[in-house]
Order: C-alpha cells, then structure tokens, then sequence
C-alpha cells in the first residue's frame, strides 16, 4: 500500500488555510479533507449527500479537526453560489478551493448506447459545476492574497478509457478548462491546477471491472493499487505556496501508468 500521510510529513504546511472541498463525503474528497487537517488546514466540506456528509463531518470532528459540512448540488447555479458564501462565512474567508465532486454515470456504455441525458449530466456536474464554483469562489480567493484551485482531471482523458466516453471528455474539457482559468485569474494572484489520478481504489471505482485493475496494476511504473494518500500530497502541494509559481498545470498522479 502507499506511504500515508500523517503530521509528521506534512506538518504545517497549510498551517491557518481555509479551504473548501467539495465532493467530500467519501472517497477521494473525504481523504483530501482528512490530509488537509493534518497539514493544518480548516476545512469545508461540501456535497450532495447530506446524511453521509454529516457523518463525515461528525468523524472529523470527532478527532479534533476544525471541519463545516455544507449540502450542495453542483447541478444548480444557485445552489453553487450559495454554498461558496457559506463556506466563506464558516471560516472566515477563502484560501483554497479543491474541485474534486464528479460523477461517472456512463460506466459501461458505448458511445451508440450512451443516452443525451446521462451526457448531459455528466457535463452539468463535472464541468459546469467545477466552472461556477470556482467563479463563486473568486472573490474570496483574490481577497485571501495567496488563492489557489486544485481541479480533478483524471487520467483516463490522457488515453482514452473505452465506454466511459462522457465522464472521460469531461475530464478532458477540466483540464482544458484549468489553463484557462488559470491565464484569468492569474492577476489576482490566482493559482489553478489539474490532478489527474489513475484508478484508485474507493467507492466510486468498485464498480470497475477487475480486468481494469489488472491493467493498471501491470502498466504502472510502481506495481501496486493507488489509494487515495497517493493522491492527497499533491493536492496539499498545490494549495500550499511551495506551488505559488505554477500554475495551469495538469499533475498526472497514476504511479507512471501507460498504454502500451
């Protein structure tokens, strides 16, 4: 398994940052925030899934990490706003914004069977959603000084996952999307950033088929299964001003994976 993350390699690097999370739940985004407080950072965390969400919240709490849950549907404009004025409410401002919330929803079709609906969805959450939150964050990152955004790509948009083709082009149009948000609100002192991790194993990827596993783990560079910590120094790099000069980058994070 990777190396985890822990106060002792981490320490204070985001000692006093305020960052929101969204998509954190479970999964990736539960792992983010979880890294985040270690680093000594207080954390927003914000999704759909309001049971889940409070229990995530009240596990955090519960180990002494300075967390707010926030219910949010990035399908909704509104929503989306009013979320980015909580989160800056509940801690006082806005350092950091990690655009982790996604949704798959096509595993498994081709691209004949893949319904209008289901592409429109995909779309409306990983791409439009990951744009207006970050517009509705703007303000509040430019006035912290030091802002900086994290998107999650992935990298099935750098080679192509078959049958999965809305949730792969809107990874691609994330990390489109990054650099040129990154030439925009680089004025403002601004950073913005792609993460593109390979399969990891959390529960958005249980339903992915064992022969995909098998692939990844005989094409990476490092032979084992990605757990999130390997994805979770990354995104604390980037929101931490050992990054302060990058920015519009894509981060592939797959343990050196590619297809032969």
């Amino acid at each position: 398994m990777g190396a985890m993350l822990d106060s002792s390699t981490i320490g204070n690097l985001l000692r006093g940052r305020r960052i929101l999370v969204t998509g954190a739940a479970r999964g990736l985004g539960y792992e983010f925030a979880v890294a985040l407080c270690q680093a000594g950072a207080q954390v927003a965390m914000a999704d759909i899934l309001a049971d889940t969400l409070k229990q995530a919240v009240e596990s955090l709490q519960a180990r002494g990490f300075p967390v707010h849950g926030i219910e949010v549907d990035l399908g909704d404009k509104a929503s989306v706003e009013q979320c980015a004025a909580r989160a800056v409410e509940l801690l006082g401002g806005l350092d950091g914004l990690v655009n982790n919330a996604a949704i798959t929803n096509s595993g498994g079709r081709t691209a004949h069977q893949l319904e209008v609906e289901v592409w429109d969805k995909v779309m409306q959450v990983n791409v439009r959603g990951t744009w207006l939150m970050s517009v509705a964050c703007h303000a509040a990152l430019k006035a912290s000084g030091r802002g900086a955004i994290v998107n999650l790509a992935s990298d099935t948009a750098l080679w192509g996952a078959p049958n999965l083709m809305a949730y792969v082009a809107s990874k691609g149009a994330v990390t489109a999307m990054t650099r040129s948000l990154a030439r925009e609100f680089g004025a403002d002192n601004i950073t913005v950033n792609a993460i593109a991790p390979g399969l990891t194993l959390v529960e958005a990827t249980e339903y992915v088929p064992e022969a995909r596993h098998r692939l990844y783990h005989d094409q990476r560079a490092i032979h084992r299964e990605q757990v999130p910590e390997d994805v979770s120094g990354s995104v604390l790099f980037a929101l931490s001003d050992l990054a302060r000069f990058v920015t519009g980058q894509l981060l592939p994070v797959n343990g050196g994976f590619v297809m032969n």
